[in-house]
């Protein structure tokens, strides 16, 4: 006998990633902090190894009042300020033409779960990388959807734009809508962003594609604004103007990366397209899911991003600038140092993680595990070992990659 319905999963939740954080944690307590490397977390860490909050964020948030903190949104889709300081932050210094609605969302992962259960019916399939942010897969599990991977990446580390194309063609064979998952830049977990050029490819295809089968690109923007150049990082929207109306946009963005506040649970999907109709559609969708699942989401974190962007601003965008310094001096070591000692790794551009690249999975799980045996932690992914150079102080890094190889030769030889 059982109470969850007939179609429940029973098999208990084993998130790698809060695993093998336990694991080091523990190995921390048992041979001390200098001893343990732990580039599992997936946050951003200062060089005292303390989580960064943001002082540009935060001391504006411990200000609010208890009644705005207490109070409901004014909109299942989000206060209208928000919504539309989401939408300016997200395009600026782009131009558009593309019809667009906002609706707040409990983080990136808000914008990414209501997506996959608004554009497909049960059993049917969601595209994604097959090197990815595992929780994709579990969502689309979850929600009685199928999934299929394209090759991230071709043998000579260079974007697999055949692969995507040939899973698209496969899975339009079979069902009427396309979801197609990008996230893009600094990708999770390989730190890969996409060429204007690629994108431009990618928007040819995809307008060709679309004749047949209307096609959602879900585009996880988790960690654009840590791209190494904010300048620029936001350019290759623009190539989303010569998009079919066949063609929609859903950008999953995660005010938990860009404002540090992971906790907060605040975020945001932006639907864009040619189709004027399909928009209004597809927020109609998304605002009832809304509403049938969290209601609402915290107050006090959308009136706090509202105001940084507007009001503090300058303050702000210099001290993230200090982290984006950051993370771009850790990666930096690491790369060079893996290039020394011919340490291989998917290509990385920018962002969190730096990704150890290796194709078999067997091969994979006894690298990792070894790792572990020498007191460094990291996160096994398909194909791969995800660095967390976000949290891992620089003078951690200094050594690691040789560290890693020496390691990996031992194993594989």
């Amino acid at each position: 006998m059982t109470f969850t319905k007939k179609s429940a999963n029973l098999i208990p939740i084993n998130d790698s990633v809060f695993a093998i954080v336990a694991k080091a944690k523990e190995d921390i307590q048992q041979h001390g902090e200098e001893n343990v490397i732990n580039a599992t977390i997936g946050t951003l860490y200062d060089e005292d190894g303390k989580l960064v909050a943001l002082d540009t964020v935060f001391n504006h948030y411990d200000t609010i009042s208890h009644s705005i903190k207490a109070a409901y949104a004014s909109s299942f889709d989000g206060n209208p300020n928000f919504r539309k300081d989401v939408y300016d932050w997200i395009m600026q210094g782009n131009s558009t033409s593309l019809f667009h609605r906002v609706i707040a969302t409990p983080g990136g992962s808000g914008a990414v779960s209501s997506t996959f259960t608004s554009v497909l019916d049960q059993q049917e399939t969601v595209i994604l990388p097959n090197i990815a942010w595992g929780s994709y897969r579990l969502m689309a599990s979850e929600n009685n959807l199928q999934a299929v991977e394209y090759e991230l990446f071709d043998k000579d580390n260079n974007f697999n734009l055949d692969s995507l194309k040939k899973t698209v063609q496969q899975v339009a064979s079979k069902q009427e809508r396309i979801l197609l998952v990008i996230n893009d830049p600094c990708q999770n977990p390989t730190g890969y962003s996409m060429q204007e050029e690629e994108w431009k490819q990618l928007v040819t295809f995809l307008n060709e594609a679309s004749v047949t089968n209307p096609i959602v690109l879900l585009d996880d923007i988790a960690y654009i604004d840590y791209g190494y150049h904010q300048d620029t990082v936001r350019k290759y929207m623009e190539t989303w103007n010569t998009l079919s109306d066949r063609v929609m946009v859903i950008v999953a963005f995660s005010c938990s990366k860009t404002m540090t506040s992971y906790g907060l649970r605040c975020g945001a999907a932006i639907v864009l397209s040619n189709n004027e109709q399909a928009v209004e559609e597809m927020k109609i969708v998304l605002e009832k899911k809304a509403r049938a699942t969290w209601s609402n989401i915290p107050n006090a974190a959308m009136e706090n991003f509202s105001w940084v962007i507007t009001n503090n601003k300058e303050a702000y965008l210099h001290e993230k600038q200090k982290y984006i310094d950051l993370l771009q001096k850790r990666s930096s070591i690491f790369l060079q140092e893996a290039k020394e000692v011919q340490l291989s790794h998917y290509p990385y551009k920018e962002g969190f993680f730096v990704t150890l690249r290796i194709d078999d999975n067997d091969q994979c799980i006894k690298v990792h595990q070894k790792l572990m045996d020498h007191h460094i932690y990291a996160v096994k992914v398909n194909h791969g070992i995800r660095v967390g150079i976000c949290s891992l102080p620089t003078h951690k890094i200094y050594g690691l990659a040789k560290k890693i190889k020496e390691v990996e030769d031992e194993v594989l030889g």
